[in-house]
């Protein structure tokens, strides 16, 4: 399981910084790109694996970012738990799914909902920053979406943090940043639970993940560097496109699996 090259050990790094880069950049979506640049770019073509593997570095990188975030007061603890909770049980049965999907299977389903986040970054408009005066807290909410999140997290092994957010913010009634901040808690434990969901069937390469976070952190520095500096909604398209070039890419590899 741990049969890394040299390179494939450096590319790993680089995938890494890629990664951070983008959530610096763009406040997100940098988790979705880490599963297809690990297969095709890495050269580390075992699905399951991947999956245990990125889950468990998007825990990471979360967890590292909900510090600077709860520092700021950005961060609503009891709503993040009432939208972990029920998600955790989401997760465990997503894994589960997601270990009896044949690898190709998977990535060509998981390609599909690439151009899906893609379509739905493309379409976004900005979010005012103040909570919506319409908008009333629903716990009731919170439990049903955030167990369809995490469903989505354990079957994928991304973060969730794009559909996160936008829930956190109509069903919780917080703000943009409120939304950003708290939806770390979420993004950390649904990966962490995946992680370790997978790690039970041995699908999950500790090295890689390091890897990946060693790059991570300076990808992202980098990536928030340059923030301030760029129109974040054009970067936030191109980014958009990317995905639906590697989707497409991802599609075209595994369409084979449904023959």
């Amino acid at each position: 399981m741990y049969d890394l090259t040299s390179i494939q050990m450096l590319l790993s790094v680089i995938s890494g910084i890629l990664v951070g880069f983008s959530l610096g950049l763009i406040g997100g979506g940098g988790s979705i790109l880490a599963i297809p640049l690990l297969i095709y770019f890495v050269g580390y073509d075992h699905p399951h694996i991947v999956i245990g593997t990125t889950a468990l570095a998007v825990s990471i990188n979360a967890f590292l970012n909900l510090i600077p975030h709860a520092r700021e007061k950005h961060v609503n603890l009891r709503k993040g738990m009432v939208f972990s909770i029920p998600g955790i049980a989401g997760v465990l049965t997503g894994a589960e799914l997601g270990l009896l999907t044949p690898g190709k299977k998977l990535l060509f389903i998981f390609a599909i909902l690439m151009i899906i986040i893609a379509i739905y970054m493309l379409r976004r408009k900005c979010i005012n920053e103040s909570v919506n005066p319409k908008t009333k807290p629903s716990y009731l909410k919170l439990l049903g979406i955030g167990f369809l999140v995490g469903f989505a997290s354990g079957y994928f092994g991304i973060g969730g943090g794009f559909l996160i957010v936008p829930s956190l913010i109509y069903s919780a009634g917080l703000n943009i940043i409120q939304a950003i901040g708290t939806s770390l808690i979420s993004v950390g434990i649904f990966g962490a639970v995946t992680a370790i969901r997978y790690s039970l069937n041995g699908d999950l390469n500790i090295i890689i993940t390091i890897l990946y976070v060693t790059g991570g952190i300076f990808g992202g520095w980098v990536g928030a560097h340059f923030a301030s500096r760029l129109s974040r909604r054009t970067l936030t398209k191109v980014f958009a496109i990317i995905i639906i070039l590697v989707a497409i890419y991802m599609l075209y590899m595994n369409f084979t699996a449904f023959l």
